[in-house]
């Protein structure tokens, strides 16, 4: 935890606040409140939660991550990438163990930010990224064919095949009264910005948040046959839940390790992503570890409300960026609007269609899919081809958690492949430069021979220089290896520099290493290979190295030289 500090942006931002980025920052946290109650509700029944659970979460980890965290203008609280992890935790573990889970994967964002893992994250590549968040949208789309369609359908199952399999031999079940209002909110939200531009006084009104007004007060009006918050669910208390610690069972707590861990690199990766696609837009730079501090504290606390998973939103973000937040205080704001909205409005809830909020998650995953990126697929290697296409596919049928794995797997192999092949060696000719004489024998074969090395000597390129090396054809008194254009050795490539000393010595052979780089000269220093090949066979450039290795031959009696 080397130079650790706890500093929220919001104590950077408060210097200086004045009344008129409050009104700003006001007129953000209303818009992006409203905006982020349908979505809540939304995201937390796709996930298999109820949506009072969704609305404490946006409220708990919304408020938290503005007050504690490291950018100036993330919003956060349940987002779509976390449906299909949420909703298979709890169709295997049960609501309880999920809330366990959540506070697991806030401790591990916790200790992530408290040891400056950070800036790790961005180290996962860009493939793996698009791979599982266009396989994430795949499968929030099949979620919501139930409630889109209003199938008949008791258990959805988390698992692809049974799911696919339960969609299709319950086909018959449709309700077209669900239909008609579904497909009625998806044409309003994809064609209300188009008809917002018409009527500026429509654009004041989030999209999701005018449909649903719509979409509740038509059902009210016409009594349709569909379900409801009300029907379903009961209703939203109009109350604070009690707080309450989820029932921890030591016999599951093992189990729950894997779904934690894929909650927290989940959680991790958006709200980072999150928060530098902001940074781009307000031109700022938000502090990674203290935002996953704050993002573990949110996960650690929701719980306790009966909340979920929660991380930074990218949607309700931009949208807060777009009308004028700047500080935390606008994310602050949004998360007392949902607390006033759920204290002074809940009853009206249980009028909601389930139809409308299942259009607004369709809606959000078409709209978090990188669709674009299959269609320029050809522009790219085979590699970064495999690598997107092998995520989204395991997202898709197996689990994110896999894909993940998959994709580094893939990723490091790759680039170990790449690596290697630019890793390589080539003859110096020293004869055009130093003459014949000087270098050879009086039978003309070379008594001593320069090569080039470039690249990193890793273990990827180990069998590359190996075979070069260790295997010439041709055996000189003196080998001279020039490392000038040598970034980096590990273990294996010392112990290649090793075992080349080694044969060359059991011959009377010298090897001469110059114009080493500052971390080869470290690694052959601090692992006694300087000893033991002496400090006069290190040269500072490839003249130095000839010189001294026509010296050994005049100072060596038992060496063959012209």
């Amino acid at each position: 935890m080397h130079n650790f500090t706890f500093r929220p942006k919001l104590a950077d931002t408060l210097q200086g606040y004045g009344k008129a980025q409050f009104t700003h920052d006001f007129a953000a946290g209303l818009t992006v409140g409203v905006l982020a109650l349908p979505l809540a509700m939304a995201f937390a029944i796709a996930s298999g939660m109820s949506p009072t659970a969704g609305i404490w979460t946006a409220i708990v980890a919304g408020f938290l991550i503005s007050a504690l965290g490291g950018s100036r203008v993330q919003i956060g609280g349940p987002t779509g990438a976390f449906i299909p992890i949420i909703y298979a935790i709890v169709v295997d573990y049960g609501v309880q163990n999920l809330l366990i889970a959540t506070m697991l994967a806030g401790f591990m964002l916790l200790a992530m930010g408290a040891f400056r893992l950070g800036n790790l994250i961005r180290f996962i590549p860009v493939s793996v990224v698009i791979g599982f968040t266009n396989g994430i949208a795949v499968v929030i789309f099949l979620s919501q064919i139930k409630d889109f369609l209003g199938l008949k359908i008791e258990n959805l199952p988390g698992e692809f095949f049974g799911k696919i399999h339960a969609l299709a031999t319950h086909l018959h079940t449709i309700d077209l009264p669900t239909v008609a209002l579904a497909v009625g909110s998806l044409l309003l939200l994809l064609f209300w910005n188009r008809l917002a531009g018409r009527f500026t006084w429509l654009a004041r009104m989030p999209g999701p948040l005018a449909v649903l007004v719509i979409a509740t007060a038509a059902n009210t009006f016409l009594q349709l046959p569909v379900d409801t918050i009300g029907t379903r669910f009961g209703g939203i208390p109009q109350e604070v839940p009690p707080l309450a610690l989820p029932a921890l069972s030591l016999s599951t707590l093992g189990k729950l390790i894997v779904p934690a861990l894929t909650i927290a690199m989940l959680g991790a990766i958006e709200s980072l992503l999150s928060a530098r696609v902001a940074d781009n837009q307000i031109d700022d730079r938000h502090d990674p570890n203290q935002e996953l501090i704050a993002q573990g504290i949110a996960n650690v606390v929701a719980p306790v409300f009966g909340g979920f998973a929660a991380t930074g939103a990218i949607a309700r973000t931009a949208t807060n960026i777009r009308t004028g937040g700047r500080t935390p205080v606008a994310g602050i704001i949004h998360a007392l609007v949902l607390l006033a909205v759920v204290l002074a409005l809940a009853p009206l809830a249980r009028h909601i269609p389930l139809a409308t909020l299942s259009a607004i998650v369709v809606v959000v995953s078409i709209n978090m899919g990188e669709w674009h990126a299959f269609v320029e697929l050809r522009r790219y290697s085979r590699q970064y081809q495999a690598i997107l296409v092998g995520v989204f596919l395991v997202t898709v049928i197996f689990d994110l958690t896999l894909a993940v794995e998959l994709g580094l797997v893939l990723a490091s192999l790759f680039f170990i492949y790449r690596m290697s092949d630019l890793t390589g060696i080539e003859r110096v000719p020293l004869e055009d430069f130093y003459g014949v004489e000087a270098l050879s024998r009086p039978d003309g074969s070379p008594r001593i021979l320069a090569f080039r090395v470039f690249g990193t000597l890793f273990f990827g390129a180990a069998n590359k220089l190996e075979s070069m090396l260790l295997n010439m054809q041709v055996h000189p008194d003196v080998l001279i290896l020039d490392m000038e254009k040598v970034i980096n050795i590990d273990t294996t490539g010392l112990d290649i520099l090793q075992t080349l000393h080694r044969g060359l010595a059991k011959r009377g052979a010298t090897l001469i290493l110059c114009d080493l780089n500052a971390q080869p000269a470290s690694l052959v220093s601090r692992s006694g290979f300087l000893a033991t090949l002496g400090e006069d066979r290190i040269a500072g450039n490839l003249t130095e190295a000839l010189l001294r290795a026509q010296e050994i031959g005049r100072t060596d009696p038992g060496m063959s030289y012209a």
